[in-house]
């Protein structure tokens, strides 16, 4: 009989850097509230990448689960991880970001009688600048970060993630979240107890910016 736990915590990493693996991976396993599941879906990263990882999920195995398959994207990757959970609620922490030591939580109490909340950030960014990210129905226009919807900020019980799976692409965050609207309760919460490196080489945001900078 499969164990059961409070909240699953989904993580899919693509050759992300260890040190901030294991920063993402220690915000968890250092939480105040306890019953939960960590699963690391490892979208095929490399064998210099997926080696330190192994060995770091080997020292947690009785908090963290690990899978991997061929590389097929971060949607792809969560809906896996929905799919291996057994968590009455189902959280995302991207693999460069990290939570404050009371995320889940804050979550669970402010979750009341929602299906899905989504919650506000603390953003540590290098200028005032990288606080607005490309709209999602527009990239060349830029929206604060407070108006967005992320990956990591969704908190939900398990069958709003069962009912909708993430679809590809950019702001499939922000689409997942609209298409839930329509079938259950959902809120923004500002709780800030999530953080967002928003500078992280290589993320899709930070490629979007770069592009309609040299394009403008």
């Amino acid at each position: 009989m499969l164990k059961q736990v409070k909240i699953s915590v989904l993580m899919a990493v693509y050759n992300t850097d260890f040190s901030y693996i294991k920063r993402a991976i220690d915000s968890v396993l250092t939480q105040d509230f306890q019953d939960f599941e960590l699963i690391i879906i490892d979208d095929g990263s490399t064998d210099t990448h997926r080696e330190s990882l192994l060995q770091y999920v080997e020292k947690h195995e009785n908090k963290i689960i690990y899978i991997r398959h061929s590389n097929r994207g971060q949607s792809e990757s969560i809906n896996r991880g929905v799919l291996n959970s057994v968590g009455e609620f189902i959280t995302i922490l991207d693999g460069d970001d990290e939570y404050k030591s009371h995320h889940l939580s804050s979550c669970l109490r402010e979750i009341k009688e929602e299906d899905l909340i989504c919650s506000t950030t603390e953003t540590i960014v290098d200028t005032n600048d990288d606080y607005y990210v490309p709209d999602k129905n527009d990239t060349k226009k830029l929206i604060h970060i407070d108006e967005t919807i992320l990956f990591g900020t969704l908190f939900g019980r398990k069958k709003v993630f069962s009912s909708f799976s993430f679809k590809s692409g950019f702001a499939a965050d922000a689409d997942f979240y609209e298409r839930a609207k329509t079938q259950f309760r959902v809120k923004k919460v500002d709780l800030r107890t999530y953080i967002y490196h928003r500078n992280i080489p290589n993320s899709i945001c930070s490629t979007i910016k770069k592009e309609n900078l040299i394009n403008s």
